[in-house]
């Protein structure tokens, strides 16, 4: 093998390179790059010969002798000197580029002993340019990075993406389903209600006290204007306390009823976005979310409690399991998956859940007994699961373990402080009497309320056969009730699920009964009986939201099913996605849900204000006073929050009724006297209010021999000064 001439600063048994070019041959001054690739050419060897072969053999042949101990001269050997990784080894140009410019071409050839001769790999190109070396022309024509978005085109683009998120389109259906749902709610809403004027007007009155309470004198919040001198007035009836907030903005009627009516209609919004967000963490599919949520929110039982924003006011409830089912990582169609739980989402859903009770024990009672019975289950699976695996770590991880207990905290506390002032006012009445008269019989779960354009007139005389129409007509619709049933036999839910999923419906059907069911002495009375009437529980209808919830679910997974179907049978067409006809034929269960929600809810005018209830501030009864009457009295006082003897809602204490037959003879001296007893110095008396009552002819009687001054406002308001 022929030995190329070794440089200066090679080192021993290195084969040395060719000569190096110099910086102004690779980077010449004009501006024009030179070629970079050595311009020597590499000499051509002759072919081994025959004999050469057979020479080449007879080393091979030698080599296999261990005696010798020479194993240079081997084909195997040689092959090794054209390899190029065996090059740069032993007087590579790696080497090499330790003393000179790293990198600089070259080209070279090298000879075996067998006459063949072999390539040199080239080396790179140099990626960096020496010092002194003119700029490079080519640069100006090279691609540059793009330059990364800004803070402002980082949050627009976060922005567009949560406004098209899937639950951004679910809020903006949902406030715009509950518009044209409820309306025309929203038509006049400064001076409407929907339903009727009574009990709107009372829950108008109760968000206004909290949000001004709160504002001005927050340890007074149940010390009511109303019901004076009562003590306790605020909490005869739900304190829908969570809508404290929006009662700080605006004072008088006017902004009460506005208040009532946004609020009416959110409330509607809720239920559904609850109702999809809980069925859609289950497993089902958008379409069948859909279904549920609108099933669930827009029942037509609900149409006879559009009077009472605390009932309507369910909306938390499917949220908050929804929330802690996602928290805790569970589906009902995909199980547990530990990688999905997140202690945040729990612990938003503990939140929601106490704000959902803060609106009343009506329905936050039964709520905290569902919560309290689904704590229990899985808290028995957690620890079987923990048994069969026996691994160290826990199940849920400690800090959903510490979401869920601080959460647990929060809920019962806000609880316990809420309750303490309903065990301090007094009693109405025998619980067992009251629930009696208002549980419904079976058949009620088949009558629509009047308020149903589609069910109000062929019920009508079913409906009459109800001790309590408002509380009995229960229906909660007869497409849920086939879509329901449906869902036992073809559905997403897997079959022990569905048969889980009726009895719990049938539990909850016991539960509404109420004593209908046996007396409901294992049932009902267990539960509710022994709580007071301020509680609200005496009215066992209305369980009937989670017979609803229940049945909205077995309904969402035949639906589901139906459109999984419809998908894979369109995954077979050409193209492969799903036709009109089949698309719309997904969307008849909607459709039919929607026109089974068609209300024909009353929208009465409110009461205009008198002039007096702005003007009073002293302790003041207002005359006619009734049970339904007195509830419009507590709106008029929004203005001022004068204490007034007025009071009236769900219930009502005793004295009401005592107030109201001691003043029947108004004026006279033993009415004027017990007024006096009672602290109250002015009467108002509405003429227009008092005809065909005991108080008709109240403002012509004469009142000088009783001590007391008349004052004549106007046409309509009499003003009596006792003091």
């Amino acid at each position: 093998m022929k030995d190329l001439p070794a440089s200066s600063d090679s080192k021993p048994g290195q084969a040395a390179s060719t000569a190096q070019p110099s910086a102004l041959e690779v980077f010449p001054t004009n501006g024009s790059p030179a070629d970079p690739i050595a311009k020597d050419t590499v000499p051509k060897t002759k072919p081994a010969t025959k004999s050469d072969k057979s020479d080449s053999n007879a080393t091979k042949t030698d080599s296999k002798d261990p005696a010798k101990g020479d194993d240079a001269g081997s084909p195997k050997d040689e092959s090794k000197l054209g390899n190029p990784k065996d090059e740069d080894k032993a007087g590579s140009p790696k080497d090499e580029g330790k003393d000179g410019p790293k990198g600089e071409p070259e080209k070279s050839t090298t000879e075996a002993p067998s006459g063949k001769s072999t390539r040199r790999r080239k080396s790179r190109l140099p990626s960096t340019r020496p010092p002194g070396a003119p700029p490079d022309p080519w640069t100006a024509f090279a691609e540059t990075s793009e330059r990364g978005p800004g803070r402002i085109r980082r949050a627009t683009r976060f922005v567009g993406r949560v406004l098209v998120h899937e639950y951004a389109l679910v809020i903006y259906g949902s406030l715009l389903l509950a518009v044209l749902l409820t309306w025309p709610t929203l038509r006049y809403p400064l001076h409407t209600f929907p339903q009727d004027i009574w009990d709107p007007s009372r829950q108008a009155w109760q968000v206004s006290w909290a949000g001004h309470i709160l504002i001005t004198e927050p340890a007074r919040i149940w010390q009511s204007n109303a019901y004076f001198p009562e003590a306790y007035g605020y909490a005869f009836g739900d304190s829908l306390l969570g809508y404290a907030p929006a009662g700080m903005l605006g004072s008088g009627p006017l902004a009460a009823v506005l208040r009532y009516n946004i609020l009416f209609v959110l409330a509607h919004a809720l239920l559904t976005i609850g109702g999809y967000a809980l069925v859609r963490q289950l497993g089902a599919g958008r379409t069948g979310a859909i279904v549920g949520a609108v099933a669930f929110a827009y029942a037509p039982w609900r149409l006879a409690q559009e009077g009472h924003l605390d009932i309507i006011s369910a909306g938390g409830i499917p949220l908050a399991l929804a929330m802690l089912a996602r928290g805790h990582g569970w589906s009902m169609r995909y199980g547990f998956r530990p990688a999905r739980r997140h202690a945040g989402w729990a612990a938003l859903g503990w939140l929601v859940a106490t704000w959902q009770l803060s609106l009343g024990f009506s329905l936050g009672l039964p709520f905290a007994y569902v919560l309290g019975a689904l704590t229990l289950i899985v808290g028995l699976a957690v620890l079987v699961r923990r048994l069969r695996r026996r691994s160290p770590r826990p199940v849920l991880g400690w800090r959903l373990q510490l979401a869920d207990l601080l959460g647990m905290w929060v809920f019962a506390g806000t609880g316990l402080l809420i309750a303490l002032p309903y065990f301090l006012v007094p009693d109405t009445g025998p619980a067992g009497t009251e629930i009696r008269f208002f549980s419904p019989p079976l058949r009620g779960l088949l009558i629509g309320p009047a308020e149903s354009r589609i069910w109000g007139g062929p019920h009508t005389v079913p409906r009459q056969s109800l001790g309590w129409p408002a509380e009995m007509a229960l229906l909660p619709g007869f497409v849920l009730y086939a879509l329901a049933l449906v869902g036992l036999v073809f559905s997403v839910w897997r079959m022990w699920q569905r048969l889980l999923l009726l009895l719990a419906v049938v539990i909850s059907v016991i539960l509404t009964l109420g004593t209908t069911f046996f007396e409901g002495r294992w049932t009902y009375l267990p539960l509710f009986g022994h709580l007071p009437a301020s509680f609200g529980v005496r009215i066992p209808g209305r369980l009937m939201l989670w017979v609803t919830l229940l049945l909205a679910v077995l309904a969402a997974g035949a639906v589901a099913e139906f459109v999984r179907r419809a998908e894979h049978l369109a995954a077979n067409r050409m193209p492969p996605w799903p036709g009109p006809w089949l698309r719309l034929a997904t969307l008849v269960p909607l459709l039919l849900v929607l026109v089974e929600t068609w209300n024909a809810t009353a929208h009465p005018v409110v009461p205009d204000q008198p002039a007096a209830m702005r003007t009073v501030a002293s302790p003041m009864l207002v005359l006619p006073t009734t049970a339904l009457t007195d509830q419009t009295v507590l709106l008029w006082s929004t203005s001022r929050f004068q204490p007034v003897a007025n009071g009236s809602g769900g219930f009502a204490p005793r004295r009401q009724a005592e107030l109201r037959r001691a003043v029947a003879t108004f004026p006279d001296a033993a009415s004027v006297e017990y007024l006096r007893q009672q602290r109250i110095d002015t009467v108002l008396l509405l003429r227009d209010e008092a005809v065909g009552t005991p108080w008709e002819r109240s403002g012509d009687v004469p009142v000088d021999t009783l001590g007391i001054r008349r004052e004549d406002l106007d046409d309509n308001s009499v003003l009596f000064h006792l003091n």
